[in-house]
């Protein structure tokens, strides 16, 4: 099969669907590759550079349509594209069904299959080839580094001899892909990041990244995204105003925010009200991901740049993958590479279009003539992690009583140990000589002192600088000290050799800790 990229049409795309690497790994496939003039150029490739990997260039999209089987490109086609193609090709492209539909009926009347990228299942198996995953990641990350170039302070904090700088606050809102990658820039660069997400699970990513997860004190159904694929789903109109509510209280003290809120099929949430904006500080920066979309906040107009009547920067840029053309073609071409290497199975250049396989019939949106999307739920779901159940924390009242019922219970066990070694005691001084007695007592008290001494230190102070060999040779020292002057020379033997081994033993422990510490001295 001839798989071709052609050269991007939409105004300022510079990615392309396909490099010299990718390339090489599909002709590995059985396939030859072609290209159109000028396709990588705004991406930093030359038509040279491909053709020293073996790949054709043509010198138009008309030549490559007509020449290619497999037609890869990032964008979705303009309608003049899926005009070009004829029946039993194939495109491979980010396609948004839901929102082209034009598009989609035009495709399957020309008997064309076209695989959209955006509809790939989020499942395990497909993570190698999920395309919104990869420019999302870059997104997160660019659209932190346009806040800074919009924002007029450090996002760190620094203390200076020209005074003190306070660090930059920044809120991402949605924790998905694009949102985690904006929290590990954030961090990053220093700044106290917030973030907010529906799904209440994700709360321990978000705080492992350095960020603090805003909670809503509202009780809802978490998604687990099992139903839609991995993708979020739209939440109930009473978790909206209790989040914007939040958001509310928040906003005065926001220096930056990031909106990564999608819906797949529906435009984009509003989540940053007008209202919210006048909240901010002169200077503050929005920068809102879904423009493209519609977008999170109210005042959002998609590719423009806007500064609101109070001061307020808002982006609404939607080519943030783009403006890293280099990388994100890189990303996006593997994304390809790895579709099509599902799509031929043995090898041989020859496309196995197998509707039975979930990741491919969920990308597939027209084939054989009609339009196959929506797709079905894919066999193997994605799920998410449940959250955690919150614990209720005892009141005064409660943790009193467990004290008290603890003491007791103390108290008892501690009792009874003394009863039964009371009486063991009692039981072998009726048998026993006087001077055996001595011993066995000093033998008794030995034992049960030893016993509460380390079985009441706290486990966390079972170190090598107290642990419980050491403790135990202690006791023992003292009970052989308490024998050496006896009037039997056997014992007053064992004793010496009990003293001698125990301090062995201690004073062995000490210089392995020592040694020990050291290790983590700096010199």
């Amino acid at each position: 099969m001839k798989i071709g990229a052609p050269k991007e049409v939409y105004e300022g795309e510079a990615r392309v669907a396909l490099t010299p690497d990718s390339a090489q790994q599909l002709r590995k496939l059985g396939h030859e590759c072609l290209i159109q003039a000028g396709a990588g150029e705004r991406a930093g490739i030359t038509d040279d550079a491909y053709r020293e990997a073996g790949i054709e260039v043509v010198a138009d999209a008309a030549a490559l349509f007509d020449g290619a089987d497999i037609v890869i490109k990032v964008r979705e086609p303009q309608m003049d594209e899926v005009q070009r193609l004829r029946e039993g090709q194939t495109l491979i492209s980010f396609f948004w069904p839901a929102q082209n539909e034009e598009l989609l009926n035009a495709a399957a009347a020309r008997k064309a299959t076209v695989i959209a990228m955006d509809m790939v299942p989020r499942i395990s198996r497909a993570q190698k080839m999920d395309a919104l995953s990869s420019m999302a990641n870059i997104a997160g990350y660019r659209a932190v580094i346009e806040a800074g170039n919009n924002f007029g302070r450090f996002f760190t904090g620094q203390v200076t001899a020209a005074g003190k700088v306070p660090p930059a606050r920044v809120l991402v809102v949605g924790a998905g892909v694009a949102g985690l990658a904006a929290i590990g820039t954030s961090t990053a660069l220093g700044a106290i990041t917030l973030a907010f997400d529906v799904r209440p699970e994700v709360a321990e990513q978000i705080e492992s990244m350095g960020a603090e997860f805003v909670y809503l004190d509202f009780e809802e159904e978490a998604q687990d995204g099992a139903s839609t694929g991995g993708y979020a789903a739209p939440s109930s109109p009473e978790f909206r105003e209790k989040q914007l509510e939040k958001f509310r209280e928040l906003a005065p003290d926001i220096d930056i925010v990031i909106t990564t809120a999608l819906i797949p099929g529906r435009p984009a949430p509003k989540l940053w009200t007008e209202d919210m904006v006048r909240m901010m500080k002169p200077g503050s920066v929005i920068v809102d991901l879904a423009a493209e979309k519609g977008g999170n906040c109210d005042l959002t107009v998609p590719n423009e740049r806007i500064v609101s009547d109070n001061g307020v920067v808002v982006v609404g840029y939607t080519d943030f993958p783009s403006r890293m053309a280099t990388q994100s073609s890189m990303l996006y071409a593997t994304n390809i590479r790895h579709m099509l290497t599902d799509l031929t199975p043995e090898k041989d250049g020859v496309i196995n279009h197998n509707m039975e396989d979930d990741v491919i019939r969920g990308a597939t949106v027209t084939h054989a003539g009609e339009v196959t999307y929506p797709p079905p739920p894919p066999k193997v779901q994605a799920i998410a992690a449940k959250p955690k159940e919150k614990k209720k924390e005892p009141t005064a009242e409660e943790k009193r009583a467990a004290e008290v019922n603890a003491f007791a219970a103390e108290t008892k066990r501690q009792v009874a140990l003394l009863a039964i070694a009371g009486g063991a005691v009692m039981a072998v001084g009726l048998v026993a000589p006087e001077s055996f007695m001595r011993n066995f007592i000093i033998f008794v008290l030995a034992v049960f002192v030893g016993f509460q001494v380390i079985w009441n230190v706290s486990h966390s102070l079972h170190t090598p600088l107290m642990a419980v060999t050491n403790a135990i040779s202690s006791i023992i020292i003292l009970g052989a000290l308490m024998q050496i002057g006896s009037t039997s020379g056997l014992i007053t033997v064992l004793a010496a050799a009990g003293i001698l081994m125990a301090a062995v033993n201690i004073f062995g422990g000490f210089m392995v800790t020592r040694r020990m510490l050291a290790m983590f001295q700096k010199s």
